[in-house]
């Protein structure tokens, strides 16, 4: 099958277009599922370059998201049949943990995501456990079922279920091109809360008005942004800063923060060791909240969402298969707004 691949952990972009692969082997409890749309997520660069810990079986295959048709089921799936529409949920998960067992999926002891730990879903075929299909509604366009899977996932769980957001908050979310972000947006207007952004540049902050955040900040044209959010907030700071750019921003965004405000993270895109000044966090009583993935609830709550109209992902550009690095360059240069989507035909 055709596929997108790196044989050895690099920073370089040393992807390669194959034809072939072989088409994975599904067992009993899982399906295959031909690929028509992936997309691209921050992960797929930290994968290609490795860490410490992360043992993959290569040549590897990226992507998280994805969204197509059964091709082929287990015998002991029920429920599915070949030729339908799905996407899912990335997380794997065993079923039979103490977490799984309470429902905890993204805290499974045997913790995996799609395209991290296992071959992902930049090919002609995947496989998958059933337990984490979704089913797509006739008529819904897979491009927007296979942008929405892990990033409205990940603000989800982040921002209403650990985050706690309550209407009438204000939440600050730090950076505006990213899936993430715009899916955190989204969801906090959805939620009833007053949404502030830090925008890269002019370009990003019209973006982002256009989605109707409350307001917007151009980090280019005034970087000291968080003497701008405390003075916009009256100097009484925010309830909620969704951060998930890491070590460049962290303290800014603690000092955005109104008593008792959380900070949110799903992750650091510019590094993880971050100094946070300690006597902010006990003077404001703040709290620091990592939150990865989602459970399956949150997995079905999310696409109900999506295909309902309620949360549309904003789609930056479709690459055929073969540009897959030319589309991944897009992305960690931070020219993109919205999701960066790889058409697998």
């Amino acid at each position: 099958m055709r596929a997108i691949i790196f044989r050895q952990h690099s920073p370089e972009f040393n992807y390669e277009y194959v034809d072939d692969m072989p088409i994975p082997t599904i067992g009993p409890e899982e399906v295959l599922i031909r690929v028509r749309y992936s997309a691209l997520n921050r992960l797929d660069d930290f994968v290609r370059r490795g860490w410490k810990g992360l043992n993959l079986p290569l040549p590897h295959i990226p992507g998280s998201d994805f969204a197509g048709e059964i091709a082929a089921v287990g015998e002991r799936v029920h429920g599915w049949q070949v030729g339908q529409r799905v996407s899912g949920n990335p997380t794997l998960f065993c079923g039979r943990c103490r977490y799984c067992l309470r429902g905890d999926h993204h805290l499974c002891e045997d913790f995996g995501i799609l395209g991290e730990h296992v071959a992902g879903a930049c090919a002609e075929y995947i496989r998958m456990p059933a337990r984490n299909l979704i089913a797509v509604p006739d008529g819904f366009d897979l491009k927007l079922a296979a942008a929405a899977s892990l990033v409205y996932l990940t603000a989800w769980r982040s921002l209403i279920e650990d985050g706690g957001l309550r209407p009438g908050e204000t939440v600050l979310v730090v950076g505006s091109g990213g899936g993430v972000n715009i899916a955190s947006v989204q969801l906090a207007k959805l939620a009833g809360a007053t949404v502030w952004v830090i925008a890269g540049d002019a370009a990003k902050a019209d973006a982002m008005r256009r989605l109707g955040v409350d307001w917007v900040h151009d980090r280019q044209a005034d970087p000291d942004w968080s003497r701008a959010v405390w003075l916009q907030s009256g100097k009484q700071g925010v309830d909620v800063v969704v951060d998930n750019v890491g070590a460049a921003t962290w303290e800014s965004s603690l000092r955005c923060l109104a008593r008792h405000g959380r900070l949110l993270t799903v992750g650091g895109t510019t590094g993880y060791k971050a100094e946070t000044p300690v006597n902010l966090v006990f003077g404001r009583q703040l709290r620091i909240i990592g939150s990865t993935m989602g459970n399956m609830e949150d997995a079905h709550k999310t696409f109900r969402l999506v295909f309902s109209g309620r949360c549309t992902p904003v789609i930056d550009s479709v690459w055929p298969l073969a540009e897959y690095p030319q589309a991944l360059r897009r992305m960690v240069s931070g020219e993109h707004f919205g999701k960066i989507v790889i058409a697998i035909d």
